[in-house]
């Protein structure tokens, strides 16, 4: 034949059809003719469903034919030569075993269905299949998977259901086995959550059956290629430059920093920007569950957490890895997300030379961030007064930012707060900077503008020790326009 990606002596992905010679049009795809008096008792039915329904029925076929195809694909290909087969050379194979064997099965396509069908094909053997297409979409950020038959992504902050879909629950489990699998990970009824990330770094969770009641579902974070610097969100309405005059004085100061806020609220992307002002000339150590943190300086030692194997064997938790990096002489250690007993390891590196850490935390406000180091040092089995708690992170902690989703989808930097110590059995706080909303307009987006709060920085004096002599202007508040 053509191939020379076939398998050689190979069983015959399908059977020939009993009379090749008669090729049939592919009315297959078309809803079957309704008869005339079949049409006159269904006349009170609405004219446009007709439309509606005969799309329905020619995409489900051509998902049949496509899984048909797929199956005939596997069995062909010589999967072990593919490795080293460039993408012309793999499309044109797709293409010239999908014509034999839609020849074989009396198919006809048109052009345009053929092309769609074998870039299809060409996803399915190499790619991930129907999410391809959207992670392949620059103006796509997220990826939701509800089962099947129902698949979101997020534009500008907003969520959209699309047309894509799988062809039933085991092509969704599939391509989810294909992805935890190429990581070293697993997935099914005794393990039936995972999560790890693709192969350009886009953010990967995943819960199947029995758990998802309707069906596996699915959430891909997607990584920005291009990374957001702080020139970039400023321009796109983050913050102000007067923020960003401010955060470059507190990073290059060495202040210990926690990004709060909820979930896509923009705190990873906030913790990369503010890592741009670190000096090219301090070694880092990064520590993550899942690898996001883009640093672009020279010295950065990058950590990934590890679940246990199928033996319940062999894990890495984040505080193993927080411990093991204060062995390694770092300068600051960024932890992408603190969420458990790492906490305790994370403020004590803040409190014993390590200037200049970072982490996120999930809270709604800096208030809450606070709550929230005190809820998790308790939850890891430390027993220690409250007062001792408290002074312990408001010794290690400096500045608390706060990044938030708002309502119409758009993203600020809603609250810079300083800790400045302890008032009796209490952490005392004082906001810097906030996002004052003023009203929503009639396509409900919101009116706001960032302004100082008119409190001097608690380290005004630090900053202008190490260089950083910030205007007393960028304190002054500003009114609404």
């Amino acid at each position: 034949m053509f191939s020379k990606y076939k398998k050689t002596g190979g069983v015959a992905a399908s059977k020939p059809a009993k009379d090749s010679a008669t090729v049939t049009p592919i009315s297959a795809l078309k809803p079957p003719v309704v008869p005339v008096a079949a049409s006159m008792r269904k006349a009170s039915q609405p004219a446009a469903a007709a439309p509606v329904d005969k799309e329905v029925k020619r995409k489900q076929r051509m998902g049949e034919i496509k899984l048909e195809l797929h199956r005939a694909l596997l069995d062909n290909l010589n999967l072990a030569a593919l490795e080293h087969a460039t993408e012309q050379d793999l499309r044109q194979e797709i293409n010239a075993i999908a014509s034999e064997i839609l020849a074989e099965k009396s198919i006809v396509l048109g052009r345009e269905d053929r092309l769609q069908l074998n870039s299809e094909l060409y996803d399915e053997v190499t790619g991930l299949g129907p999410l391809e297409t959207l992670l392949k979409d620059e103006s796509v950020n997220d990826i939701l998977v509800n089962g099947p038959q129902q698949i979101f992504v997020e534009r500008a902050g907003k969520l959209q259901l699309t047309d894509v879909t799988f062809k039933d629950e085991k092509h969704l489990l599939r391509i989810i086995d294909k992805i935890v699998s190429a990581v070293g990970r697993r997935v099914d009824e005794s393990n039936p959550y995972v999560d790890a990330r693709l192969s350009d770094g886009s953010r990967f969770n995943a819960m199947v059956p029995p758990v998802a009641v309707d069906g596996s579902l699915v959430s891909i974070r997607k990584f920005k290629k291009d990374k957001l610097g702080i020139d970039d969100l400023v321009q796109f309405g983050a913050f102000t430059e007067e923020m960003a005059a401010y955060l470059q004085a507190a990073v290059a100061t060495r202040l210990n920093i926690i990004v709060s806020g909820g979930t896509g609220s923009g705190k990873t992307t906030t913790l990369n920007a503010l890592s741009s002002f670190i000096d090219n000339a301090e070694r880092i150590l990064t520590i993550e569950d899942t690898a996001e943190l883009q640093l672009q300086q020279t010295h950065v030692g990058r950590m990934e957490s590890r679940p246990p194997n199928v033996e319940g064997k062999g894990e890495v938790s984040p505080r193993d890895c927080l411990k093991n990096a204060l062995r390694m002489r770092p300068d600051r250690i960024i932890v992408g997300e603190t969420r458990g007993e790492e906490v305790i390891d994370m403020l004590q590196a803040m409190n014993t030379g390590h200037d200049g850490s970072m982490t996120t935390i999930h809270a709604n406000s800096a208030r809450d961030g606070v709550s929230r180091l005190e809820n998790m040092i308790a939850m890891a089995g430390i027993e220690m007064p409250l007062k001792a708690v408290r002074s312990q992170i408001s010794s290690a902690v400096n500045l608390i930012v706060q990044a938030s989703r708002l309502q119409d989808g758009s993203r600020r930097m809603t609250s810079i707060t300083e800790i400045t110590g302890m008032e009796g059995d209490v952490i005392s706080m004082q906001e810097i900077f906030r996002y004052q909303r003023v009203g929503l307009t009639p396509d409900n987006k919101i009116i706001g503008h960032f302004t100082a709060t008119g409190v001097r920085s608690h380290y005004a004096e630090r900053f202008r020790m190490w260089g950083y002599d910030l205007p007393s202007s960028i304190y002054e508040p500003i009114a609404a326009q």
